[in-house]
């Protein structure tokens, strides 16, 4: 079962506090979201339970994960689809990146849920996997450096780029949004 409440929650994301991001709770996933959007509406699905893999997963897990991707993307739709009731109107891309060597930066499975329209990055519809793989996409880098102080050698050849040049949101900008999802859920039926 869904539901938008977190009181009395401790969600982390790998070694991150991230409850006041979380929107979306199911029985074995969160949403919450994201430090650095690559667009507006840049979420991520993750298993409430650290993993470092997708096939770490238990079926139940895996399902359960993915029907929470499936529920982001109703929502997202609505709220940024140029016809909010038509899940046609838009796209998603939705990706994993799988381990260190893939882009990963934070030692926990998560699904990066995007809702895009035409000319969103570009002429290249693609070029979002460049922004993924690069410093702009980043969630990881930017949370070990506000929390941490110290951030991992990302993995997939991902280009180093200066510090300045990040945009990570404020903790308030981030609970304004995830405040905005728990509407749009509750509205949707989501308790």
């Amino acid at each position: 079962m869904a539901s938008t409440k977190t009181k009395d929650m401790s969600i982390k994301f790998g070694p991150f506090e991230v409850t006041k991001q979380v929107f979306l709770t199911t029985p074995h996933s969160y949403a919450l979201v994201n430090l650095k959007p690559l667009v507006p509406g840049h979420i991520l699905v993750c298993p409430l339970k650290q993993y470092l893999r997708l096939t770490d997963l238990s079926p139940a897990e895996t399902a359960d994960l993915f029907s929470a991707v499936q529920l982001a993307q109703r929502m997202l739709a609505k709220r940024y689809f140029p016809d909010p009731e038509d899940v046609l109107s838009g796209s998603f891309t939705v990706a994993v990146q799988d381990g260190p060597a893939s882009g990963q930066t934070v030692p926990h499975v998560h699904v990066h849920v995007i809702p895009r329209k035409a000319g969103d990055v570009g002429e290249v519809p693609d070029a979002i996997y460049d922004k993924m793989a690069s410093e702009s996409g980043n969630v990881g880098g930017a949370l070990w450096d506000r929390d941490r102080g110290r951030r991992p050698a990302p993995g997939g050849g991902m280009p180093k780029i200066e510090d300045e040049d990040r945009k990570a949101r404020t903790q308030e900008e981030m609970e304004e949004e995830a405040g905005q999802y728990k509407k749009m859920l509750v509205g949707m039926g989501v308790d």
